[in-house]
């Protein structure tokens, strides 16, 4: 990660930075200092409210007003953040709302020319960072908001210098959590911006071996032959009219003092044309993220493993390459998925479940007691909920609550939503055990949902995360948020992973 981040408690107005960052609220009066801020007010002779409102901030959040020091301050430089309404002076402010804050704000300045392209500016937090709680959220928002993807670029990527004005005695661990999950994020986004010709599934495999090696994790990789004596049809079929042959990735974390086990399973289609069931042209230009899930749960767990969570967490990578040739599987052919039952494919396109459904069926070997799978899977999700916020679906309501709550604790906006029996009709087949689509398109993301839910081991609490919006950030950035991959469901899944460790989950 090409951003850095120390701790010091040197006060705001002394400390030595291209940037001092402080964050401010709204009120009444225009914008008020938020803690953190006083100093700063204080060495500019209680002009920084006055000139904030002259130059038309508001103190709303994820505003950025930059104002010159005049040699008042060690830093030549302030970046004054808004974080809208605060209750009071001492009241604690929300996690996200610094996260925000604090992307935002190193985005703004992370380089002179503002484009974000980190140039080894030194950046100072002067955000509330009271308790571990706040220190965490800047330190997680900075880290983010500091993210540049420089693999395709002429110009070498920069490095940015963060330092949190804070007290180590509090801070220190909630940055080094911080700095893992961080670490964790981005891995997920540099996998989902890479071209698809640079990682097609053999590549993504051999990423995958090599994290595990370097966080002494288990590793287990299938490759087309191996899968074909599994019966693992769901991904062979997908990946059959490629020239990038498929795999499948077992990834394994086991501390021995674990009494738990969580499943994670994630969508891995290196680029998804859609098949012989072809999608439109402008439709593709995104689909080199449609691995965003696998990317998450390998991200997840090089974190996990970093925290050393008491839990056993076993990952499924399955990986293929979505592509229309002389090889690839029809529209009605029938293909067997690991464990037996048949599934007739009515449309190529409707791929990621089809891979998914060998990996939640493999995944009976394990005795999990949780099981997650995180998929791109629906353009349905988008038009359900738009480009921000998941959809969290399982067979167990209890354990659906308990992943929206874990994602709000996260920081990732999640929506739990049904599986009405009543859509499972539309899955049955004339030929085969059930097929892949429904006829009717209403309520496709549900009935991906069902059609997943087959496949779920007996017994076993699974929930299903739709990050087909939020996985690829085709907007403008926001926040802490690039533009391009955002590295979604990562937090998430490590938070459910220390939910189990802390008995919440």
């Amino acid at each position: 990660m090409g951003t850095t981040l120390s701790i010091t408690d040197t006060a705001p107005h002394l400390v030595d930075a291209d940037v001092l960052v402080v964050a401010v609220c709204t009120g009444a009066d225009g914008p008020q200092p938020a803690p953190g801020a006083k100093d700063v007010d204080d060495a500019l002779g209680g002009t920084l409210t006055g000139t904030l409102a002259a130059l038309g901030a508001t103190g709303e959040t994820g505003e950025v007003t930059k104002i010159a020091t005049g040699g008042r301050l060690a830093a030549p430089l302030i970046a004054a953040v808004g974080i809208g309404a605060a209750d009071s002076g001492d009241a604690p402010i929300e996690p996200e709302v610094l996260r925000r804050a604090a992307g935002a704000a190193v985005r703004a300045v992370a380089s002179p020319r503002g484009n974000g392209q980190a140039r080894g500016r030194r950046i100072a937090l002067a955000l509330p960072a009271r308790d571990q709680v706040e220190a965490g959220a800047v330190a997680l928002g900075a880290l983010l908001g500091g993210y540049t993807f420089r693999r395709y670029r002429s110009e070498p990527a920069g490095q940015a210098a963060l330092t949190l004005l804070a007290s180590s005695s509090h801070a220190a661990e909630a940055v080094r959590r911080a700095e893992v999950i961080a670490t964790a994020v981005v891995l997920a986004r540099d996998l989902v911006n890479t071209g698809p010709s640079d990682l097609v599934p053999a590549e993504f495999a051999a990423q995958a071996e090599q994290i595990a090696a370097e966080a002494g994790m288990g590793v287990t990789v299938l490759d087309e032959q191996a899968l074909a004596e599994g019966g693992y049809g769901g991904i062979l079929g997908v990946g059959q009219g490629s020239a990038h042959p498929p795999r499948l990735v077992r990834l394994e974390y086991a501390p021995p003092q674990a009494s738990k086990v969580l499943v994670l399973a994630g969508k891995g289609i290196t680029f998804d044309s859609g098949g012989l069931s072809l999608k439109p042209a402008k439709a593709m230009e995104t689909m080199k993220s449609d691995m965003g899930g696998a990317a998450a749960v390998m991200a997840a767990m090089q974190a996990i493993a970093a925290l050393g969570l008491p839990v056993r967490v076993i990952g499924y990578l399955p990986l293929a390459e979505n592509m229309p040739s002389g090889t690839a599987q029809r529209p009605s052919d029938v293909i067997t998925i690991h464990g037996g039952t048949t599934v007739e494919v009515l449309n190529t396109d409707a791929e990621g479940r089809l891979v998914l459904a060998d990996a939640l069926a493999r995944s009976a070997s394990d005795s999990p007691d949780v099981l997650v799978d995180v998929a791109t899977l629906t353009g349905a999700q988008l038009v359900s909920l738009g480009p921000r916020v998941s959809a969290v679906m399982a067979n167990d309501d209890a354990l659906r609550d308990a992943v929206v709550d874990a994602a709000g604790r996260a920081g990732e906006a999640m929506w739990p939503m049904p599986l009405p029996d009543e859509l499972r009709k539309g899955l049955e087949s004339s030929v085969a055990d059930l097929a892949n689509v429904a006829p009717d398109r209403n309520g496709g993301m549900l009935v991906a949902g069902l059609f997943l839910r087959e496949f779920v081991p007996l017994g076993v609490s699974w929930a299903h995360l739709d990050i087909a919006g939020p996985a690829y950030n085709d907007g403008p950035p926001h926040g802490y948020t690039p533009k391009g991959g955002t590295g979604a469901a990562t937090r998430t899944l490590v938070q459910i992973a220390q939910d189990m460790a802390d008995g919440r989950l």
